[in-house]
């Protein structure tokens, strides 16, 4: 990297670090309000999740056209609109239950909400990748880091809040215009994304490119790792042992925990080992993991069995996303589709798991999850680089150890 260069990759980096943040941030303000907005609405746990079911509807419909949007207006302009858009859901959202007391305009608020977090995602990771093939090493999973830290902070600032009672526009709304204030800002230090002239005429759709899909496999595995444990640990835990209720929120902490540390690390291992070795170690990892905390039995080997879950799930989303838009041709188009596969864990994967626990026990069901790092394992070739020179003056690709031998 040139001296001259070296200050805009920085703030690139430091700009997409805060974006990945800010995002983190939005969805943590709106999650620690939702028993606020249940009371506010009088609604039970049946309804609710229904209410929330559109959420996951925007992001869905919202997913599979993004990347064609980055490729025409490019990935800063779509960050905005993405964080534009998630804050007019979050100030209808907070409005329409703390206000209006109103179910329909709920609804409208967190379906924009979903539109707008779901192409501020594909955005993020676009402008994530470009960055981290112009620095050369392995970034991404840090960026992803950043998003945990930042829903760390907003739960932080939501605790207080909701205990003071602050009316949910002022708090859920109000949040959501400054994310998309700052985003809007840091948005101006985003690299324009590399295209090569001799690639611009490819043509077909990302949906039909065999190592595309099968990256995208290997993401709706390990993001049905990740989700389940967001769902599903600590009810697992208290369903399961018997613990007290902080207890349960205890592990589903120690996971996030683990998780973030395994992300803001794991950088080191990829760029020692490569890719594939590195994902087959955590696929593993996260199925030891589950097994110590079904059948560990005793406090201490469940503990470490969701340490041991948190590091295993850490990666396998970001590298996802990186090996997505390994070749600048098309690549948003290529994560928008990885994105739109690994997205339907968090979509399906609670329900499914919550008939299953319904037949075989909360704890039991998460047994489901170890069996899914098979089909990750299996599909974690995939996501080796592509085996093609790098452009003159340009660093190797992030994981290049990958294409050695």
């Amino acid at each position: 990297m040139g001296a001259s260069r070296a200050p805009m990759i920085l703030r690139a980096r430091n700009a997409v670090a805060l974006t990945f943040a800010l995002n983190g941030f939005c969805f943590a303000t709106l999650v620690s309000r939702l028993p606020d907005l249940r009371a506010d609405l009088d609604l039970a746990n049946g309804p609710l999740g229904l209410l929330l079911l559109a959420i996951a509807a925007g992001s869905v419909l919202a997913l599979p056209s993004s990347g064609r949007l980055i490729e025409r207006l490019g990935a800063a302009r779509v960050v905005r609109a993405g964080g534009a858009l998630t804050a007019v859901g979050m100030v209808l959202a907070g409005t329409g239950a703390g206000e209006l007391s109103s179910v329909p305009v709920t609804a409208v608020g967190f379906f924009a909400y979903g539109i707008g977090t779901g192409t501020w995602d594909v955005a993020m990771n676009v402008e994530g990748a470009e960055v981290e093939r112009r620095i050369g090493r392995t970034i991404m999973p840090r960026f992803h880091a950043g998003w945990s830290l930042g829903s760390i902070a907003g739960a932080a600032v939501g605790i207080p809040m909701a205990a003071a009672g602050v009316a949910l526009p002022w708090h859920v709304g109000v949040g959501g215009v400054v994310a998309a204030v700052l985003v809007g800002v840091v948005a101006r230090a985003f690299p324009e994304p590399t295209v090569h002239h001799d690639e611009q005429g490819s043509s077909g759709s990302a949906w039909l490119e065999p190592r595309t899909l099968a990256i995208g496999v290997m993401v709706l595995a390990f993001a049905t790792v990740e989700g389940s444990a967001n769902d599903w640990l600590s009810l697992a835990l208290i369903d399961g042992y018997g613990v007290a209720h902080w207890v349960g929120v205890a592990g589903f902490s120690a996971f996030v925990t683990a998780m973030t540390a395994g992300r803001l690390l794991g950088p080191f291992a990829l760029d020692r080992w490569g890719r594939a070795p590195v994902l087959w170690a955590t696929a593993a990892t996260a199925a030891t993991g589950i097994l110590l905390v079904v059948w560990g039995g005793h406090v201490l080997l469940v503990g470490l069995g969701i340490l041991v879950w948190g590091l295993g799930a850490s990666l396998g989303f970001p590298v996802g996303m990186s090996a997505a838009a390994d070749e600048t041709t098309r690549a948003a188009a290529r994560v928008s589709v990885v994105s739109t596969i690994g997205y339907a864990a968090f979509l399906a994967g609670p329900p499914l798991l919550g008939q299953l626990g319904d037949r075989v026990g909360t704890l039991d069901s998460l047994l489901a999850i170890a069996v899914l790092m098979v089909p990750a394992a299996i599909s974690v070739s995939a996501a080796r680089p592509a085996r093609h020179p790098a452009p003159t003056g340009r660093p190797p690709a992030p994981g290049w150890r990958d294409g050695r031998g």
